[in-house]
């Protein structure tokens, strides 16, 4: 009894997974009830536009009820827990650098209702940034049952985020490289939070997966490519380099010229926002929602280059102004589907110009996905990884791995900086806090133990 009860006490290593564990059963339930949650809206919704007729009415009926939604998920969040909004991955970065409060109850039901709501009404925000935030709030919840070390604490954190981007796009393996690169400041690397991280992603996924009874969400069927094609494929991992920095920029700007609108009236741009979405969701569907289910679409169609152009242009505004309206949502999805388009748009324009064979269109899209993905974000190997995983097209490695490296190459060169990071300086900036200043920590190998 002795023995068993010191393997399992509080500070222990088996103490510890079972609680990683725990962390990647619950939210990996907790994501799929979110997930469904959202198919029953998307349901409904779409079930009532399609009831009231046609004309105006359906416009009209959309109008409102987007306004509405949208404008409720603002306000939701401004009372309940104002750092729900957006995705919430720079304040899990925050948190795990002491610089930003955490709590959990107030933003578990802000990201899960305001979400719901958001993402319901048709914005073009993914359910990846909710889920990543909520899993993280799960783990916390779970920390403070136990005194565990400020490494301990910060792992449980990590962890719930990995579990919590597993379960969004079931894939467990880009949410574990996904810690190791984006929040490689604040990680506390060592072989307990590490391999915390890797039990609650596979768990969260295989939760999600065995409730859902789904594989990849994007199975795209492609070939081998000639290698000669790299080349094309290194110009567009150029152009979205360019694109993603861009993006950055682009994202930063919108959301401080909302900040200079007054704090009483700031509802309002959410009520138009709202507004548009439900014109669009009429008289151009594609230009809405998340994208997961559009990115498929797109690739098995046969858009001409203009109508795609034109469809990365609504996208990439779209995810602008739904983003920086203040409510909750991720920009995964939406960059996905941006960058689907844009490697489409080429694809087809290189199908049409060069001796490439047609399935030269799917390459580009699927290359392209992990190009932006790396540009923006700044860590190409998730980008190749998800990619992978979101696809099944891992005869395409070596293609995207082609693309992803030189956009990262590109965004550097052109002294983009990732996306999150300036998103977490600007939350700093804003509440006070000094942004530049490092985590204190040394960082530990990972055959280590932590304290």
């Amino acid at each position: 009894m002795t023995q068993r009860s010191t393997i399992f006490s509080a500070g222990s290593d088996s103490a510890y997974f079972v609680k990683a564990a725990l962390v990647g059963l619950l939210v990996g339930a907790l994501a799929t009830g979110f997930h469904a949650g959202l198919e029953f809206l998307f349901a409904q919704y779409a079930a009532l536009r399609s009831a009231v007729g046609g004309g105006v009415v359906p416009y009209l009926v959309s109008i409102v009820i987007s306004s509405v939604c949208v404008a409720a998920a603002f306000l939701l969040v401004q009372r309940v827990a104002p750092e729900a909004a957006g995705s919430g991955i720079q304040e899990i970065e925050g948190a795990m650098e002491d610089k930003r409060p955490i709590h959990w109850p107030q933003v578990l039901v802000a990201k899960f209702f305001g979400g719901l709501l958001a993402l319901g009404s048709g914005l073009v925000l993914g359910r990846e940034g909710p889920t990543i935030h909520m899993g993280a709030m799960t783990a916390e919840a779970l920390a403070r049952s136990h005194e565990i070390s400020s490494a301990d604490h910060k792992g449980l954190l990590a962890a719930g985020a990995a579990a919590g981007l597993a379960a969004a796009f079931n894939a467990p393996l880009a949410a574990i490289l996904f810690i190791v690169e984006e929040t490689r400041r604040q990680f506390p690397f060592g072989y307990r939070t590490y391999m915390a991280v890797i039990i609650a992603s596979i768990l969260s996924a295989a939760v999600n997966e065995q409730l859902t009874q789904t594989g990849p969400l994007l199975v795209i069927e492609v070939h081998y490519l000639p290698v000669w094609s790299y080349i094309l494929l290194a110009v567009l991992g150029i152009v979205l380099g360019v694109l993603g920095v861009f993006f950055n920029k682009a994202l930063i700007t919108v959301m401080d010229l909302f900040l200079k609108i007054p704090k009483g009236l700031r509802w309002l741009p959410a009520l138009a926002i709202g507004a548009v979405t439900g014109i669009l969701l009429n008289a151009f569907p594609d230009a809405t929602g998340g994208g997961e289910d559009l990115i498929h679409d797109l690739i098995s169609s046969h858009y001409g280059v203009l109508a795609l152009l034109l469809l990365t242009l609504l996208r990439f505004g779209g995810v602008l102004f739904s983003y920086a309206s203040g409510v909750p949502g991720g920009i995964f999805a939406p960059m996905l589907s941006i960058a689907t388009c844009a490697g489409l748009a080429f694809g087809v324009a290189a199908v049409g110009t060069l001796p490439v064979d047609e399935d030269f269109r799917a390459a580009c899209a699927v290359a392209a996905m992990g190009g932006f993905f790396a540009a923006s974000v700044r860590a190409p190997l998730v980008g190749v990884v998800l990619v992978m995983e979101l696809t099944g097209a891992y005869a395409l490695i070596m293609p995207v791995l082609v693309t992803c490296t030189t956009a990262s190459l590109t965004a550097h060169t052109l002294g983009g900086r990732p996306i999150y990071e300036q998103l977490l300086e600007r939350t700093l900036r804003l509440s006070g806090e000094p942004p530049d200043s490092e985590p204190d920590k040394t960082p530990v190998q990972l055959g280590t133990r932590n304290s």
